[in-house]
């Protein structure tokens, strides 16, 4: 069977490969570039806007980004990193919508305030704390805190609202967040990409990745609804197939792929769409994880616009299925474990998880009842019927071994690629959609070596922070937000909000 030819191949038509995709078509406009995605349509498994919290990550609102030191002071190294990821995002995207290569921004972004909220006078405490090293530094400048009733109840009123307990309570707030509805933003870009010529293979399953004579590499791909099989070649493969993305990345056989595990975990939220109930909350509020949860466990109450509609999201709470995407298959997790290969980093990591072990199968038992309970915290009139429970999507979390220990468990977005940089994969979850451009950015500098220095002067232009700590410039974090917010439709909204 002869093989098809193409430049770069793309595998998963989600947010990253839409990505890399809009990256690589303003960088070689001339290069064939070629997707394959199993689902009928892009965006339709992590970055579908129903299997997310549609969180522009930011570190606006994350407690998890920042930690206590034994000092008292409050560590936001991490917090800046996510930010800045997150400027590089609204960049690119500003370049797309003043090129008029996508358009009406308002269809994929919002603005929303971005606030965090603690009970117990510790965690308020250490909350007061954190605004104040967050809000001394140019990235996070606007950043309030407050403790009063008065103040909390017009920031927050559905949460305000019937609070019984005396026990303390504190919130920060900054109008500068938004919301994001990746899946809308993916298939704007896939549209993009097709008016590009890029080929699009949807109802396409890429069964192997091999690497041939000549150093290409070659996709056996089966058509889904004739059962055919084609073979295509390409100097580059980006396998960017969510929870798919590993099993692909050991049939390539390069030596960065062993050692590294996936461990899946299912979100389910509880969903309102009663609008007298959404009218009341314009936020997206993050509170901190219960001891001994995971980080991707940190509930929260988001306003979410997804369509024409808004609604309210709380979660996530964590769910199991062995599978490693929604629609996957239950042997996924089993014939991902692999000896010579992964087999001592996933045993030792299911050693070293037991707490992790535990907390899911608690989490799995929840009721419905259980689960409003929890809401009830952050809603304290909560009724059952205004509140549906909406399976999200499978994040399939890295293992592997660090020198910290064997078996790993990483709750972050990893980057595998080939010692040459002619195959790369992403693997892993959060805060992944929002520092997409980042991650791709990443990969560029790690697969392409010769061609980026030509390159430099086009990323300047379209990201005009490239190559520099926006941290380092408080200058230009001003003018980055002032052009990026007016191009996505998101200043005026920011100031109606901020004086609500």
């Amino acid at each position: 069977m002869s093989s098809k030819q193409t430049d770069v191949i793309l595998i998963g038509a989600g947010i990253m490969s839409a990505t890399l995709g809009a990256l690589l078509k303003e960088l070689a406009p001339d290069w064939k570039m070629t997707v394959f995605e199993r689902l009928g349509t892009p965006g339709e498994e992590s970055s579908n806007e129903w299997n997310n919290a549609g969180t522009g990550h930011a570190s606006l609102c994350e407690l998890n980004y920042t930690t206590e030191k034994p000092d008292g002071s409050v560590d936001i190294s991490k917090a800046i990193k996510v930010n800045e990821d997150y400027q590089v995002s609204k960049q690119f995207w500003a370049h797309l919508v003043n090129s008029k290569l996508i358009r009406n921004p308002q269809d994929f972004v919002m603005a929303l305030p971005h606030m965090s909220m603690v009970t117990g006078q510790k965690n308020v405490d250490f909350l007061r704390r954190r605004q104040e090293a967050m809000a001394a530094n140019p990235l996070f400048q606007g950043m309030e805190f407050a403790d009063d009733p008065a103040t909390l109840k017009k920031w927050m009123p559905l949460i305000m609202k019937d609070r019984t307990s005396s026990e303390p309570i504190a919130a920060t707030r900054i109008a500068a967040g938004t919301d994001v509805n990746f899946g809308a933003l993916t298939r704007m870009l896939f549209t993009h990409l097709k008016k590009q010529n890029v080929e699009l293979n949807f109802k396409h399953q890429v069964d192997d990745v091999k690497r041939t004579a000549d150093g290409r590499w070659e996709v056996k791909v089966r058509d889904l609804n004739s059962g055919q099989t084609e073979r295509h070649t390409a100097k580059f493969v980006f396998i960017g197939g969510g929870g798919g993305s590993l099993h692909l990345l050991q049939k390539s056989g390069i030596p960065e792929s062993k050692g590294i595990g996936g461990f899946p975990v299912s979100g389910i939220f509880m969903v309102c769409q009663k609008p007298e109930i959404v009218a009341q909350h314009h936020a997206k509020v993050y509170g901190k994880a219960p001891s001994g949860a995971p980080p991707m466990s940190v509930p929260h109450l988001d306003k979410r616009f997804i369509g024409e509609k808004e609604m309210l999201f709380f979660g996530p709470f964590a769910g199991f299925s062995p599978k490693f995407l929604k629609q996957g298959s239950m042997f996924d997790l089993i014939t991902s474990v692999k000896p010579g290969n992964n087999l001592t980093t996933m045993i030792a990591s299911g050693l070293n998880n037991l707490g992790l072990t535990k907390y899911l199968i608690q989490q799995v038992m929840l009721s419905k009842e259980q689960r409003m309970e929890a809401l009830r915290e952050f809603v304290p009139d909560a009724k059952n019927e205004d509140w549906e429970l909406v399976v999200a999507g499978q994040r399939v979390q890295v293992i592997k071994d660090t020198p910290s220990g064997k078996g790993t468990l990483q709750f972050g977005t990893e980057v595998i690629s080939a010692a040459d940089g002619s195959i790369a994969a992403l693997l892993g979850a959060s805060p992944g959609a929002s520092t997409a451009v980042s991650v791709m950015l990443e990969i560029l500098r790690r697969c392409f070596p010769e061609q980026l220095p030509s390159w430099e002067p086009k990323l300047q232009e379209m990201i005009p922070s490239y190559g520099l700590k926006l941290v380092e410039h408080p200058e230009l974090i001003r003018q980055i937000h002032a052009t990026t917010d007016r191009a996505l439709g998101l200043a005026a909204a920011g100031k109606l909000h901020s004086v609500m």
